[in-house]
């Protein structure tokens, strides 16, 4: 593939980020799950008050995957009280890896989880963790084949649906 950019993005690039996230989102979830349980997460999610204080906290990281001037992917990681659980002070939390869908399959998902290692490096993490629905086999796979192991369960909303997510860590 043409030369793949990571970039780490700003509250500049939020029109971006909320492009490639509604549409990989959609992507990944639509055909199982009810259009107004998507439209409700989409709305709330990449709404522009609510994206616009997570690219300015602290303690969460966005990086894009940018091919050709186009955004094709991105990455969230969180740190400290950014977490979506609470974890130790020293863990890295991959919120979200997503990828359009005709580049998956083309190392887009591990370079981006490349950017995680390098930031937790940096960070001097001692493990990351996330969470992933139990039925996305792909995005289980990936992270197995990354070295995750499950160390619990917890719930997921997606509107008025409660789904369960795997919690994997990977120890650094």
């Amino acid at each position: 593939m043409n030369l793949l950019e990571i970039k780490k993005a700003t509250v500049k690039d939020l029109n971006e980020l909320q492009i490639i996230g509604r549409q990989t989102f959609l992507e990944t979830f639509a055909d199982v799950n009810s259009e107004e349980n998507m439209i409700k997460y989409l709305e709330e999610s990449f709404a522009d008050e609510k994206l616009t204080a997570e690219l300015n906290n602290p303690n969460s990281y966005f990086y894009l995957a940018v091919l050709e001037n186009n955004v094709i992917g991105y990455l969230k990681l969180n740190t400290g009280n950014a977490q979506t659980e609470k974890q130790d002070s020293n863990a890295l939390e991959i919120e979200r890896i997503y990828v359009a869908k005709e580049f998956h399959g083309k190392k887009v998902a591990q370079t981006l989880y490349a950017q995680a290692l390098e930031t937790a490096e940096k960070l001097k993490a001692t493990y990351i963790w996330l969470g992933v629905w139990e039925k996305n086999f792909r995005a289980v796979s990936f992270y197995t084949k990354n070295g995750f192991i499950q160390f619990d369960t917890h719930i997921f909303r997606l509107g008025d649906d409660e789904q369960t997510d795997l919690l994997m860590k990977k120890t650094l």
